[in-house]
């Protein structure tokens, strides 16, 4: 794989390491390039965001056309089933970390040089060090940092005026009575669980690799069991907020974002020990060298400082680069300023933790069953 970008960076000059020449809006030519591409995506308002940020403004710029493709969520069993048939008509696709895990690991995506292919940041950063926990493999290049984390009423009379401000108030039964919303799996719980019961983020991992860590984690869980309300779907949270009918709630920040700047609901974040996951690019392997030409020069665009913070103003996710967070500004259509809603905001991460993906890629089947039966008892 290497020596298929050394071969492109010769054929033209804007995949040279160490050119910020895409960081601008003045792009040098992509000759040999396939004019159009295929990109698979998720839909919906983080889809728009793409084409807003990245897409309209390279087509302007190179006349490229694009196609675009709403099977992410399933896009392991199809791009599986394409290599299988040996006929790969996507060109890009955008995924989740353990995903991208999976493809890397399969051999369905291109493995690549991040600080070769992907510009420096705008201070000149390399982009392992601009990007640095988002690259979870050697397949995946970023786009944004989403987070797990918790909402809360701010208008509950039994609290006495008082408002939670770390972690561990969610266990706190007595001084922040009421129901809590948790997502009906044992990833992130379990993590929360033991950090509020005494184990390092450090240990957090080696913990729950022992019969014992899991079973302390649900004990602690056991604590709020009975005050628990168990979500599926990402919208239940959010809306069991909004009808009062939990206190607290864990749902990813963007649902909350809308439910507090967009519903106006009198509700608040807390972003203490956010649970980070990422989201951005795989390549498909062994694509023919002209699409392979294009993909590369529209992703060094798409993945630049600016167009990272441009995606910011759709939607409240935060931007994969370190270097593009300072640029967030405002919201395109509410007019409020972002940066304090971003997961990645100096003042929100205070306290995070990064999805284990490996870990949990290898533990989720046996945790989850124990998991469930928990649940049941």
């Amino acid at each position: 794989m290497r020596l298929r970008h050394l071969l492109m960076a010769a054929a033209f000059p804007a995949f040279a390491a160490g050119s910020a020449a895409l960081a601008q809006d003045e792009l040098p030519p992509c000759e040999g390039c396939a004019n159009s591409m295929t990109v698979v995506s998720w839909g919906g308002a983080y889809q728009i965001s793409q084409q807003k940020a990245y897409a309209e403004p390279y087509q302007q710029l190179t006349g490229t056309t694009f196609t675009w493709d709403e099977s992410s969520n399933e896009a392991v069993a199809k791009l599986r089933a394409q290599f299988e048939a040996g006929n790969v008509t996507w060109d890009l696709v955008d995924v989740e970390g353990p995903d991208s895990q999976r493809l890397c690991d399969e051999g369905l995506a291109m493995e690549i040089d991040f600080d070769e292919v992907l510009v420096p940041g705008n201070g000149g950063e390399a982009p392992t060090d601009d990007f640095g926990d988002a690259l979870i493999n050697e397949c995946f290049i970023p786009q944004i940092v989403f987070s797990t984390t918790f909402g809360y009423r701010t208008d509950i009379a039994e609290w006495n005026g008082e408002v939670p401000t770390q972690l561990c108030d969610i266990f706190d039964l007595e001084k922040f009575p009421g129901k809590r919303a948790l997502e009906k799996r044992p990833k992130k719980n379990l993590e929360w669980a033991l950090l509020c019961d005494g184990v390092t983020k450090d240990e957090l991992y080696d913990v729950l690799s022992t019969p014992e860590g899991v079973d302390k984690a649900l004990a602690k869980l056991g604590t709020i069991k009975g005050q628990t309300i168990w979500w599926s779907a990402g919208a239940e949270a959010p809306q069991l907020l909004a009808d009062k009918e939990a206190v607290f709630g864990s749902t990813y920040n963007g649902r909350l974002f809308s439910v507090i700047e967009e519903q106006k609901q009198p509700v608040a974040m807390l972003w203490d020990y956010e649970v980070f996951d990422f989201d951005g690019w795989i390549v498909p392997a062994d694509l023919p060298e002209d699409r392979l030409a294009r993909v590369m020069h529209f992703l060094r665009f798409a993945t630049d400082t600016q167009r990272l913070a441009d995606q910011a103003a759709y939607i409240s996710y935060g931007p994969a680069r370190a270097s593009s967070q300072p640029l967030v500004g405002q919201h395109a259509v509410l007019g409020i300023e972002m940066a304090p809603h971003m997961p990645t905001n100096p003042e929100n991460m205070k306290n995070y933790l990064v999805n284990n993906i490996e870990w949990w890629a290898d533990n989720q089947d046996e945790v989850e069953a124990k998991f469930q039966a928990w649940l049941a008892q």
